[in-house]
C-alpha cells in the first residue's frame, strides 16, 4: 500500500468514526411533558398488540411480501438467520405504521444508532436497536431500563419518541432527528439517518 492509499484509508476510518459520534441518541433530553401529550405517549407504548401485519386485499398482501423480500436480501450480512430477519422487518413495518413513519426511515434511524445490534450500549448508556436512553421508561413506561433490550419494546419506544419529536416540530424532519439525536439545529445527524433511509428505500411496487 503505498502513501496515497494509506492517508484516503485514513480519511475514510475518521469519517466513520465521526459520523458514529454524530449519531448516538444518548443526547436525548429529558423534557417536561404536559399531560395530554405524556398520556397519549403512555397510551401508545401500553398498547401490546402483536405486530402481525393486516392486510385488506391480496395485493397489499403482495406488496408487503416484496417489500419483506427484498429487504430481507439488504439485511441478510447484518442478519444470517431468515426467522431472526423476518422477525426484525416484519416488527419494523408494524412499529412504523403504528406511529405514522416511513419504514425506511426507521431502518435508517437503526441503522446509524446500532448498526442493527440489539444489545448495543451508547457510552451514555442508551439502548438497543434505536439507542432509546432509559429515562423514557420511566416517563412512559414502568422504569425498567431492561425492556429496552426487547425487540418490539425498543422499536415502539423508538418510533413513539421519534413521533413525538415530528409533532413538537410541525413535521420538520430535519429538526426531529435533530431532537432525536439530542442535536437540534445541527446538520451531520440528520443528514447520517436520511442518506441511510435511501439504502432502505422500497422499490416502487412494494410497501415501505
Amino acid at each position: 500500500m503505498n502513501r496515497r492509499e494509506s492517508l484516503l484509508r485514513t480519511l475514510v476510518v475518521l469519517s466513520m468514526l465521526s459520523i458514529h459520534e454524530q449519531s448516538e441518541a444518548g443526547a436525548q433530553i429529558e423534557e417536561p411533558l404536559i399531560d395530554a401529550v405524556r398520556s397519549a405517549l403512555s397510551a401508545a407504548i401500553a398498547n401490546h398488540a402483536p405486530p402481525i401485519p393486516e392486510f385488506n386485499d391480496t395485493e397489499s398482501r403482495l406488496r408487503y411480501l416484496r417489500w419483506l423480500g427484498a429487504m430481507s436480501e439488504r439485511l441478510k450480512k447484518k442478519k444470517t438467520e431468515w426467522q431472526v430477519r423476518k422477525e426484525f422487518l416484519q416488527t419494523v413495518w408494524y412499529e412504523s405504521k403504528r406511529a405514522g413513519l416511513e419504514t425506511s426511515l426507521v431502518l435508517g434511524l437503526v441503522q446509524v444508532e446500532s448498526n442493527f445490534r440489539k444489545f448495543a450500549v451508547s457510552s451514555v448508556g442508551a439502548r438497543g436497536y434505536m439507542q432509546v436512553m432509559p429515562f423514557w421508561t420511566r416517563v412512559l413506561g414502568d422504569g425498567d431500563a431492561g425492556k429496552l433490550f426487547h425487540m418490539q419494546t425498543n422499536l415502539r419506544f423508538g418510533c413513539v419518541i421519534l413521533r413525538h419529536y415530528l409533532d413538537r416540530e410541525k413535521g420538520d424532519l430535519f429538526l426531529a432527528l435533530g431532537r432525536y439525536n439530542g442535536s437540534r439545529g445541527k446538520a451531520p445527524y440528520p443528514n447520517a439517518v436520511m442518506a441511510a433511509q435511501k439504502i432502505w428505500m422500497p422499490d416502487k411496487d412494494a410497501v415501505g
